[in-house]
C-alpha cells in the first residue's frame, strides 16, 4: 500500500492490505474473463470512510494494447469482484473498486535500461583508452 506519512491509521492500512490480498486472490482464481493474462495487483489505496478503492495494477506484457484490454476485463468484473470481496472481508461498507495501471515497472525498466547504456558507454570509454601507463619512478624521494 502507499503510505503518506501521518494520513493512515493502523486500522486503516491493515483494511487496505487485505482488500488487496482478496482481490488478487480474486482475479487470479475466480475471474474467468480471457482479457485478464499476468495481472498482479500492486496496491490499493482506500478513501478514509473505505467508500472507494484504487486497485494499482502491472500486466504483461506492458504494452499499451494489453493494457488496455486488461483495463476493459478489470472494469468489467469490478462488480462481481467487489460483491466476492464484500464477502471476504468484513467492514461496514464494501469499496467501489477502480483500477488504475501501475506504472512503476515501466518507469524501473527504463532506468534499468539507462544504467545499462551508462554502463555500456562506460566500458567502451575505458577499452578506447587502453591500459593504464605504468607508474614512472618518484624523483622527490630520498636517494
Amino acid at each position: 500500500m502507499r503510505r503518506k506519512s501521518g494520513s493512515s491509521s493502523g486500522r486503516a492500512v491493515r483494511v487496505a492490505e487485505q482488500v488487496h490480498q482478496e482481490l488478487a486472490e480474486i482475479i487470479r482464481a475466480e475471474v474467468k474473463d480471457p482479457r485478464l493474462g499476468m495481472v498482479t495487483i500492486t496496491s490499493v489505496d482506500l478513501t478514509p470512510d473505505y467508500a472507494y478503492a484504487t486497485a494499482w495494477f502491472s500486466v504483461l506484457p506492458d504494452d499499451p494494447d494489453t493494457v488496455a484490454s486488461t483495463l476493459e476485463g478489470l472494469r468489467a468484473a469490478a462488480g462481481f469482484i467487489r460483491s466476492q470481496v464484500g464477502r471476504r472481508v468484513r467492514i461496514h461498507t464494501t469499496p467501489e473498486i477502480r483500477f488504475a495501471h501501475d506504472r512503476s515497472t515501466e518507469r524501473g525498466m527504463a532506468i534499468s535500461r539507462l544504467i545499462d547504456e551508462a554502463n555500456a558507454r562506460r566500458s567502451a570509454d575505458d577499452n578506447d583508452a587502453g591500459p593504464p601507463a605504468p607508474a614512472s619512478p618518484s624523483t622527490s624521494g630520498p636517494a
